[in-house]
């Protein structure tokens, strides 16, 4: 019968070459790059339309994004299943998609899929007939306040550009006048048409925005608005909230002018939300892989098939076992001692959102403090379970005192402490405290110090960005970082701390050396 070992070398074999061809595969084959950096980025955009059908027949709409500001669209897909489906384009080359149904008796969510890149640093927006303005229907005191407001910006204005800009500015600042008070409770707190409607008394035409700020494994983000002011000689574009003119790099359009994104009739409660999730590739490989995925459905191990939500979490799943790896190398090959296996995974994954050094001082921040919590609660001498939970407990209120504090001195990066893994925290907090009482305080350092230097280890290898690449586009690798794992488990040689502690055992002692043999002092005589 094959012993243990030799299992494990063929097992570790096979996975390593499994996940190597894969990849060489996929690399030669589907044109994609092994090394990121050479090629454009392009963003998945994905939006979900969610509603609960009414009787009667479902029609949906969903207005469909333009090329823009140097956006452009390489593909698309839509999930129709059991829809009749078509895609309307008016005179002015909009694109509209139309899910219809006779009916339907489930809440049900259709999906819009694009991949975008951008091809040139371009901001300019083309040119568009101007409507002129409709002033707002008000009641005498609203009128009367808007045209106070008006005149005020007016006087201390140059041009529709100065005027739109001070207007913003009227609305972001501290101490609002009555006039603007006034008007904002009005409207229900919608400033944003609040503006338009202003911008409208002041006779300068403006409209809406919409689009969707790019941002790498975003969730359930809702559509972002922006301003577009005729200035009377040309369109310019101003982001309400940030007061600035021209859109930003991140600004994806999905919609110019009036008019709803979503429309929904034979149903309620609809909403539109959008994944994102971004990757440095060639954008004629990507979209010869989406045309090709049924020819290589059985060695293509790709991800580009799952919805843009998934995607943007397998992004970071993907990461752990290369984690694994720096815990497995450093604990069996160094020797390094830490508090657990996956603690400092765990902790590497929360320094990836939060930075390394803001991380680092919350993590000591918390354990310093649990453990003063932890010594208390023992000369209470109660029971395991109850001591876990209040330390548990203690931990999210100190977390959530981090969060409240760093909100108030704008410290935005202190607020991502929710990513830290509560209950290892506190269970890390009960084992470092029986440790200091068994062994006393010098192990808790070595195992403290030890966990920290593995997590900042994989969390520097997590967020390279070859590795983030490679994970993310050949996701087979894990085979092989598996058979990797499985051969470092057979390993019972020395490990390096090991080989320093053993060090003077290597060479005789110094004054060994210089001691002569008996043979060789007779032969000097």
């Amino acid at each position: 019968m094959i012993n243990s070992r030799v299992q494990i070398a063929l097992i570790a074999g096979v996975l390593i070459a499994l996940g190597v061809g894969l990849t060489l595969y996929k690399a030669v084959s589907l044109d994609l790059p092994l090394v990121p950096g050479e090629y454009r980025e392009v963003w998945t955009v994905e939006s979900k339309a969610s509603f609960t059908p009414g009787k009667g027949p479902v029609n949906v709409e969903l207005s469909l994004p333009v090329s823009l500001a140097g956006w452009v669209i390489i593909d698309e897909h839509f999930v129709s299943s059991g829809f009749g489906f078509s895609i309307v384009r008016d005179s002015d080359n909009n694109s509209t998609a139309r899910w219809t149904r006779q009916s339907l008796e489930r809440p049900t969510t259709l999906y819009y899929k694009a991949q975008i890149y951008r091809a040139n640093a371009d901001r300019e927006l083309p040119d568009m007939a101007v409507e002129p303005p409709i002033k707002p229907l008000l009641e005498a005191n609203q009128q009367a306040a808007m045209n106070r407001l008006v005149d005020r910006i007016a006087q201390q204005s140059s041009d529709s550009e100065s005027f739109t800009l001070l207007l913003l500015q009227e609305f972001q600042r501290d101490g609002q006048e009555q006039d603007v008070l006034f008007l904002i409770d009005s409207y229900s707190d919608d400033w944003l048409t609040l503006v338009l409607d202003v911008l409208a008394s002041a006779d300068i035409s403006a409209h809406e925005l919409r689009g969707v700020e790019l941002e790498d494994g975003r969730r359930r983000q809702t559509l972002s608005s922006l301003l577009e002011v005729h200035t009377g000689e040309r369109w310019i574009v101003v982001d309400p909230i940030r007061v600035t003119v021209g859109v930003p790099d991140n600004f994806y359009i999905w919609q110019r002018g009036d008019g709803a994104v979503l429309r929904v009739s034979g149903g309620r409660n609809s909403s539109l939300e959008f994944a994102l999730v971004s990757n440095s590739l060639p954008a004629k490989a990507v979209l010869g892989m989406e045309q090709r995925s049924e020819e290589f459905a059985l060695l293509d191990f790709s991800i580009y098939s799952l919805p843009v939500e998934q995607q943007g979490i397998f992004k970071g799943l993907l990461l752990i076992p290369v984690a694994a790896l720096v815990v497995v190398m450093m604990r069996l090959l160094v020797g390094v001692r830490t508090s657990g296996t996956f603690m400092p995974i765990l902790i590497a994954l929360a320094f990836i959102q939060t930075t390394l050094l803001v991380g680092l001082i919350i993590f000591l921040v918390l354990l310093c403090t649990g453990l003063w919590i932890r010594s208390y609660l023992s000369r209470l001498n109660l029971l395991l379970v109850a001591r876990v939970a209040t330390v548990i407990i203690m931990v999210i209120l100190m977390m959530a005192a981090l969060a409240v504090a760093s909100y108030k001195l704008g410290l935005d990066q202190v607020l991502k402490v929710t990513f830290f893994p509560t209950v290892i925290v506190a269970w890390t907090i009960e084992r470092m405290s029986i440790l200091w009482e068994e062994e006393g305080g010098h192990e808790v350092l070595i195992q403290a110090s030890g966990s920290l230097v593995v997590a900042v280890l994989a969390y520097m290898a997590m967020s390279n960005h070859l590795v983030e690449h490679l994970t993310f586009n050949f996701p087979e690798l894990m085979l092989s970082l598996l058979g990797v794992i499985l051969l470092l488990g057979k390993y019972t040689g020395y490990r390096l701390s090991e080989l320093y502690r053993f060090r003077d055992l290597a060479d005789p002692q110094p004054h060994e050396k210089a001691r002569p043999s008996v043979s060789q002092a007779s032969r000097d005589q």
